[in-house]
């Protein structure tokens, strides 16, 4: 475990306020269910666990005896944040890493606490407290939970947005006890929990791309043969990342491959080792505990919604739009995507800087409640959304991301189309000139 000891600066106490606000927002303006497309009927929901890790010398003299039981009231919220210790605390966020199982899409993938939606289950809020308790022993409907809200619910999608696969629900939870007890984590669902610091998932610094095999994903019906011809043709899916740092990590010592097996390094093992994290920075696919930890895909699209919901934040601007490794498809992707994007950054920067007075003057008349909520549909491939708008966020559909890569995907689509017949156009062409030159030599 590492511990936070340099002392509090001026921007982590400015995100304290800014948490605080977020928060306060999130628990005024919930976002609406979404229901499920007609051909998908699963439901699951995640936590979104929020503390304040105490600065040295806090540490000692942390009162833990505040407590917002159930929905807290933004009396509650300001009395907690109040504290001189939270005032000069680092505020985290909870991810679990899950186990290694074969056939499970998320294998070893980082993730937020939660699961599917059960029979006995009364609410998806209620799933999200029954998933977290099962995988990591957390009760967060004790007195020291606070159940602050929900984020856009969204539909996850493959295919590139064609099949739905379930509506999932993020709920956000904030912890006012720091020393908890020990957590529990289910060896077959985790095997690793980390508390993160917001200040490291807003670091450019700490941007980078995970890699993913796009056969798996366009040819999840076929066989090997269709896998091996798309994976030829289209290469790998760049999608962008955020290098994780953990403050304090917990791992399960019975999880399957905690200790490794192997005694000595194969020549394929030292391969992978030495080069191809040179390339490729293909991290998060591996379950080795001593790659870093990867943020990215659908866990990423909703914590970035989250973060997006700071004050002054512009954490879109540091997002990057999924595209390709061959450098002629990134190339044909970014040269029709370009138009888009700049739209798309300049809307949400024109819109959020219309939104500030609203939401701080509390502004929330008959005709703005009215047309508050504008459902609008969105898919993202392995993060795939459908949302609607917040009101502190008027130019977001299902968040900023949802809202920035609306129509990415379509234009993705003809990039490959085109990309694809300039290939066979060109490989027409040379083999009809090298056919030429060996009837010129006869």
């Amino acid at each position: 475990m590492n511990d936070t000891t340099e002392p509090a600066t001026h921007s982590t106490l400015s995100l304290v306020n800014q948490l605080r606000s977020l928060l306060s927002d999130l628990q005024r303006n919930p976002y609406p269910a979404i229901p499920n497309p007609p051909t998908c009927k699963k439901r699951a929901s995640v936590a979104l666990i929020v503390r304040i890790r105490p600065t040295y010398p806090d540490e000692a003299t942390v009162d833990n005896s505040a407590t917002i039981p159930g929905l807290p009231t933004q009396d509650s919220l300001n009395s907690f944040f109040n504290q001189p210790w939270v005032q000069r605390g680092d505020p985290e966020i909870l991810f679990i890493k899950r186990a290694a199982r074969v056939g499970d899409r998320w294998t070893g993938h980082v993730a937020l606490p939660g699961g599917k939606h059960e029979e006995g289950d009364q609410s998806d809020m209620a799933t999200s407290i029954r998933e977290t308790l099962e995988e990591i022993g957390l009760d967060l409907a004790t007195e020291h939970s606070a159940n602050i809200g929900n984020l856009p619910e969204r539909v996850v999608t493959t295919s590139w947005g064609t099949v739905p696969l379930m509506v999932l629900c993020p709920f956000v939870f904030l912890l006012t006890r720091y020393d908890l007890p020990p957590l529990r984590l289910q060896p077959s669902e985790v095997s690793s929990v980390h508390w993160v610091s917001m200040r490291a998932l807003l670091a450019p610094s700490l941007r980078t791309y995970e890699r993913a095999d796009v056969a798996d994903r366009l040819a999840w019906r076929g066989g090997g043969f269709l896998r091996s011809v798309l994976r030829l043709m289209l290469g790998q899916m760049l999608f962008a990342a955020v290098r994780l740092i953990p403050s304090e990590s917990v791992h399960c010592s019975s999880a399957p491959g905690f200790i490794p097996l192997q005694t000595t390094k194969s020549l394929s093992t030292f391969l992978e080792d030495a080069i191809v994290p040179l390339f490729s920075r293909d991290y998060a696919s591996s379950s080795k505990y001593d790659r870093p930890l990867l943020l990215w895909g659908l866990t990423h699209g909703i914590v970035a919604d989250f973060l997006d919901l700071l004050p002054t934040s512009n954490s879109f601007k540091l997002w990057t739009w999924p595209t390709f490794s061959p450098w002629d498809l990134r190339l044909m992707v970014w040269f029709m995507t370009y138009r888009l994007h700049k739209r798309k950054v300049q809307e949400l920067d024109f819109k959020q800087q219309g939104s500030p007075t609203v939401i701080e003057e509390g502004l929330d008349t008959l005709g703005a409640q009215k047309n508050r909520w504008q459902p609008h549909g969105v898919h993202m491939d392995g993060l795939g959304l459908n949302g609607s708008q917040h009101a502190s966020h008027p130019a977001s559909s299902a968040g900023a991301i949802g809202h920035l890569l609306e129509g990415h995907y379509d234009l993705l689509r003809r990039a490959v189309a085109v990309t694809l017949m300039m290939r066979l156009g060109l490989g027409a062409g040379v083999l009809a000139f090298v056919l030429r030159q060996m009837r010129s030599i006869r």
